[in-house]
């Protein structure tokens, strides 16, 4: 049986729930339409043509996990939902034409937590997974389907629910640098990034579009946008899907990042890489609210500072708090070392128009933070 076969090595309802998801979502998506006459085509397949086909659509694959939980004595409900815009969905439009999208709510004992787990009042715990997204695994959902309306088919159980929203620190990531900075302004450095949540989920993304050289230029274009022309040296990618994490680490070197004046003045930003999922508010004015999204990010760099230079000027330590978000920034120098750290936890918020220049403003100093240099001497 191929639900035995999947979780004999799972010991925890979650792992058997990894093992049955991660089955399910590389199975390949198809979509073929059955009664649209009734219901606009949201009838599945049965679960055994499409465990026998080996393809499926949304629904399809939502109905064959339902089917392969049961095996092993999990109860699971298909919900529908609108994927692409979690506002979608109104409350007073009773209309099945709401949803475009299935996705699977598995009641879960006690022992499971993830961040995706709703109490719901009739049915207990429930744990949302969306078995079509190949990148998002169980303990996850996408960012355009968290915080929406959906609906629960469970029979006099179901009906409207909302979905969860995930924390700032489950969709984090870390980011460790250690470098070495010479008195021409060259630079050579590793980056050692790792990914939770929805930033796992969008680096595993990039890594699995291409080949290793079209992932090499993109996270070669991005260290470029802070360290001008830099390298790469080496770069090593490492997926653990299961775990909803993905780390990477990076060997590069940038000539001319600092710059010489004088030959006197060694100017540099110890903010070297721009944190790819940065904010830009640039307009005076909005005509739309601003979506934020949950997001936790933290960066430590350690930079040898070169010999016969002394550090002249360090910027003033941030600390920002809203709120929808904070960020903080720290300089040490101690044995001929630069530690600076920022990090930014951003909640999950809708900003009305009204309330549109606090949160620019917000952003505008992060921004002015990231770019404030350091100056060293000559001794």
């Amino acid at each position: 049986m191929k639900v035995n076969e999947l979780t004999a090595g799972a010991k925890t309802e979650l792992e058997k729930i990894h093992a049955i998801g991660h089955y399910v979502q590389n199975i390949r998506y198809i979509s073929i339409q059955i009664g649209l006459s009734r219901g606009g085509g949201l009838r599945p397949h049965t679960a055994a043509e499409v465990f026998a086909k080996g393809y499926g659509d949304c629904k399809d694959k939502a109905n064959l996990m339902r089917a392969m939980l049961k095996v092993i004595d999990i109860t699971a409900y298909p919900v529908a939902i609108f994927s692409g815009d979690p506002t979608y969905v109104r409350e007073e439009w009773a209309s099945p034409q709401q949803f475009n999208h299935c996705i699977i709510a598995i009641k879960v004992s006690d022992a499971t937590q993830a961040p995706t787990v709703v109490a719901h009042a009739k049915l207990g715990r429930l744990l949302l997974f969306d078995a079509t997204d190949d990148d998002t695994p169980v303990g996850d959902l996408p960012q355009h389907e968290q915080g929406s309306l959906a609906l629960l088919m469970a029979g006099d159980s179901g009906g409207l629910m909302r979905m969860p929203i995930t924390p700032p620190e489950s969709n984090g990531f870390d980011r460790q640098i250690k470098g070495s900075l010479d008195a021409d302004g060259s630079i050579t450095a590793n980056i050692r990034e790792s990914f939770l949540g929805r930033t796992a989920a969008v680096s595993r993304s990039e890594y699995r579009q291409g080949n290793k050289q079209d992932f090499q230029k993109i996270i070669e274009g991005w260290i470029s946008r802070g360290a001008t022309a830099a390298k790469v040296l080496s770069l090593e990618p490492k997926d653990n899907k299961a775990a909803g994490r993905f780390d990477l680490s990076v060997d590069f070197s940038a000539v001319g990042y600092g710059q010489l004046m004088q030959n006197r003045l060694l100017v540099f930003k110890p903010a070297i890489v721009h944190r790819r999922e940065g904010l830009a508010l640039t307009n005076v004015k909005r005509q739309y609210p601003v979506v934020l999204k949950p997001l936790a990010f933290t960066e430590t760099l350690r930079l040898k500072l070169p010999d016969g230079f002394e550090v002249d000027e360090l910027p003033d330590a941030v600390k920002l708090d809203t709120a929808f978000g904070s960020y903080t920034t720290t300089y040490v120098v101690k044995d001929g070392e630069l530690v600076f750290t920022r990090s930014l936890a951003q909640r999950a918020a809708t900003i009305p128009t009204d309330q549109y220049q606090s949160v620019r403003s917000f952003y505008e100093k992060i921004l002015a933070a990231d770019q404030a240099p350091v100056v060293l001497a000559r001794k």
